[in-house]
Formats: C-alpha cells, structure tokens, sequence
C-alpha cells in the first residue's frame, strides 16, 4: 500500500516516454509528471520553440515505422530502459464529408497514427519491462470509439476502438508479469486545437459561446456543461500511472464530463 503520498516527489527516479508531449493533453501530461520528479522523454513531428528545462526530445513521425524506430533508439540510448510508456499522440486528419470521402490513403493514415504507433513502440519497448518484470503503459484513446462522428472523424475513431481492444489483449498478456496496462478515454477537451475550432467557427456563427455550443450539442451534449481542461486529463493520467494505482490494470477510464449517455 502507498499510504504516504507526496506529488513534489512521487515520480522520483521514473524513467517516462511520453508520445506528442510537446502540446495539448501531451503537454499538460508531461509538465505533471517532471513536476513530480520524473525524467521525462517525448516525441513529436515538428520540434517546439521551446521546451521545458530537462525534457528530453526526439523529432519523429510517429505515424510511420521509421519514426517509431527512432524513438525506440532514443529511449535505449538516453534511458537504457523504461519504467512508464504513455501514448498521448494521435489525432483525425480526414476530410469531412462522411464515410464516402475517405480513401485508402486516409484510412491507412489513421490506423498508421492512432493504433500502429502504439503497437510499435510498445513491441519495441515491452521487453525492457519484461526484462525488469515492472512497468506502466497508458493508451490515450477516446470518447469516440464509443461516440463516432461519421462525418469527420470516422476513420480516428475506429482507430481509437481498435486501440482499446488491443490495449485489454495486452493487459492480459503482460499484467502477469508485473506491467500493466489501461487506456484512458478522453472527451471534448479545450486543447489549443480546440479553441482553433471554436474560433474558426465563430466566425461564422459571429460568437464564440455559440460556436462552443454548436461543438458540445455535436457530441450530445456535455452534463458537466463545459469541456474538460488538459491539465484535468494529466492529473487522472499520473495517477493511473503511478503507485497509487498499482492494482488496476486492463481498464478503460472516461473523462468526458458525462458526454456518454449509457452505462
């Protein structure tokens, strides 16, 4: 039992990769972390103006083998091994229009970014866990693969359900060896991509409650009234990964502000 908790120091010695780290949830995810002591490794395509003191980075395109291959590279060169692994990255990139519209080329992109990112890193970096008998892993994943948007986000989505699903395999698989593995499922969240929606919606509909409107009554609605906030997201993601949550694993956690309307 881990009855004395101190977030100044609770991941003290943690070696920790964190996918698209660089902004949004993945930020936010990264900064509650060093925050709490641990040594902190993330990815993204494009590198930041500037990042935080002491966060280790590697420019990759995770959507792609050779990216993945690179962070994996890095993470045995800088670290030697790996004590937590959270996939944050991911993302929709299709055309709206509905189901029609999508090729091949969007469909393959999607599952490459969402669902084959993970898989990769994680059959490249499972074995230093095994090899410890310890470790964490976190897919981010989302509303979506319970709530799909066919009209813009339909190939993001069945990503994101597949991801879940491999997640439970895995779980199962290597939670008997001391790692375990959940997904956590997010809902709307007011990351900077967001507000970038909202925005370009409101200048068409002249107001940016109303365009916040428009994009909580598109998912049904959000009981909570408002979209979750990133730093919100982190603090659900450290405890999942962290000691306090040692017995929990092959589980998906929500935190959408009640956006789902069934049990």
């Amino acid at each position: 039992m881990h009855n004395l908790y101190n977030p100044a120091t609770e991941f003290e010695g943690k070696k920790v990769l964190v996918t698209g780290g660089t902004k949004g949830m993945g930020q936010a995810v990264v900064r509650r972390l060093m925050n709490s002591g641990a040594e902190v490794m993330t990815s993204a395509r494009s590198k930041p103006e500037a990042l935080l003191p002491g966060l280790k980075f590697v420019q990759a395109d995770l959507a792609t083998k050779e990216g993945t291959d690179t962070v994996i590279q890095a993470v045995k060169e800088q670290f030697g091994d790996i004590d937590i692994i959270i996939h944050c990255v991911g993302g929709s990139t299709t055309p709206p229009g509905g189901a029609l519209v999508l090729n091949d080329e969007d469909w393959l992109h999607e599952l490459s970014w969402n669902l084959l990112s993970a898989v990769r890193l994680d059959r490249g970096l499972l074995p230093l866990m095994v090899q410890k008998g310890a470790g964490v892993i976190l897919h981010f994943a989302s509303i979506q693969r319970k709530l799909p948007l066919y009209e813009t986000t339909l190939a993001y989505a069945a990503a994101k359900a597949a991801l879940v699903n491999y997640s439970k395999g895995l779980s199962n698989e290597f939670s008997p060896r001391g790692i375990r593995v959940n997904t956590l499922s997010p809902g709307f969240i007011q990351t900077e991509a967001a507000d970038a929606m909202i925005e370009r919606i409101a200048t068409a509909t002249g107001s940016r409650e109303s365009a916040l409107g428009q994009l909580m009554d598109s998912l049904g609605g959000i009981p909570l009234g408002r979209p979750g906030l990133p730093e919100e997201v982190a603090e659900l993601a450290a405890f999942l990964v962290s000691g306090r949550a040692s017995s929990i694993t092959g589980s998906e956690y929500v935190i959408d502000g009640g956006t789902i309307p069934t049990v």
